[in-house]
Order: C-alpha cells, then structure tokens, then sequence
C-alpha cells in the first residue's frame, strides 16, 4: 500500500503538511489547522509541489531563505489505501497513529486555483 505523512511544519505560519505517496512523489498540501478529526468536518487543505520520496521521513531545519524555511516534524504517518483518485475527487483510508479512516479531499474553486477541502468521511460515505 501507498504511504502518507503528516508534517507539522514551523515556517512563516504554523500548519500540517499533507503528504501522499503516488507515482514516485508526495502528492503534497498544506493545512492550516490540520486534517479533521471529527467526520463532517472541513479544513481548508493548499495544493503545494509534489515532493521527492524521500520527505517522507524528513524531519529538521529547513534554512532561512530557502522554500519553507523553518522546523518539520513528522507528525504521523503510515500506509493509506487510495479508493478514487481524479483531478475533481480523492478519496482515501488513512491507516496512522493518530489519523485512521476515510478523508476526502475535493477542490474549492471558489476559493481560487489550488485551493481544497478536505473532509474526513463518515465509514460508510467511502
């Protein structure tokens, strides 16, 4: 299975990154105030650039001056289980410590290019 990671990332502004392993990258967005906990919840989620494999255990100082400067600590990760997957709808099971069952994630177009939401699903909407 796909793995995920979930940075808390200390830059300019404090967010989660959200990170999912698809055809040799890290699909990647940052979420202001981290993923839903509770089902029906919504989080706006900002498309970032994929990142290389290798982030996926990253942790550390990002220098000044440099994209995303600043301290990042894995916050959780694991493997997820990809249910749909297109450029209007990505659904997906997380299996983490602390982040475990059905997200969705869907563009907010309203809201301008790259930005999303993201849901965490009720068992039986996935």
């Amino acid at each position: 299975m796909p793995r995920f990671v979930v940075h808390d990332h200390r830059a300019r502004t404090h967010h989660h990154d959200v990170r999912l392993e698809r055809d040799g990258a890290l699909v990647s967005w940052a979420v202001p105030k981290g993923l839903p906990e509770r089902p029906g919840e919504r989080r706006l989620a900002i498309r970032t650039p994929d990142h290389p494999l290798e982030y996926i255990d990253f942790a550390g100082t990002i220098p000044g001056g440099q994209y995303g400067a600043g301290e990042v600590s894995v916050f959780d990760h694991g493997e997820y289980e990809p249910v749909t997957w297109t450029d209007d709808r990505i659904e997906v099971r997380l299996r983490g410590g602390r982040y475990d069952g059905p997200y969705l994630f869907v563009p907010f177009r309203r809201a301008g290019p790259d930005q999303w939401l993201v849901f965490k699903a009720r068992n039986r909407q996935l």
